[in-house]
């Protein structure tokens, strides 16, 4: 079995940054191999796609809302991902979760939340204005 836990939220100013990061345990060899996704959820809304990265790290997808803002990346070396982001604005506040996406899929253009099946339990993300 996998764990996903993430990390590097907080609170931060308009215009700030962070970088969140997603560190994998147990049976690690099953997620190196698979699609990375980092989704986020607002109160009140549904959680929505952020950015993807395939298992090698060679193609990224992100939303439109996000691009040139944030970048994702992997180390699979240290089971990790990371999600860069600058330039951050209110409208980014939410949980940000990490997700392994069913090792069926090697695109890194997986949007929806059904194709991805471990997820970490979320970490806060606040801009202020």
């Amino acid at each position: 079995q996998v764990q996903l836990v993430e990390s590097g939220g907080g609170l931060v100013q308009a215009g700030g940054s962070l970088r969140l990061s997603c560190a994998a345990s147990g049976r690690i060899f099953s997620v190196s191999t698979r699609t990375m996704g980092w989704f986020r959820q607002a109160p009140g809304k549904e959680r929505e796609f952020v950015a993807a990265i395939n298992w090698s790290g060679s193609s990224t997808y992100s939303t439109d809302s996000v691009k040139g803002r944030f970048t994702v990346s992997r180390d699979n070396a240290k089971n990790t991902v990371s999600l860069e982001m600058n330039s951050l604005k209110p409208e980014d506040t939410a949980v940000y979760y990490c997700a392994a996406a069913s090792p069926i899929y090697t695109t890194a253009v997986l949007t929806p939340t059904t194709a991805y099946d471990i997820w970490g339990p979320g970490t806060q993300v606040t801009v202020s204005s």
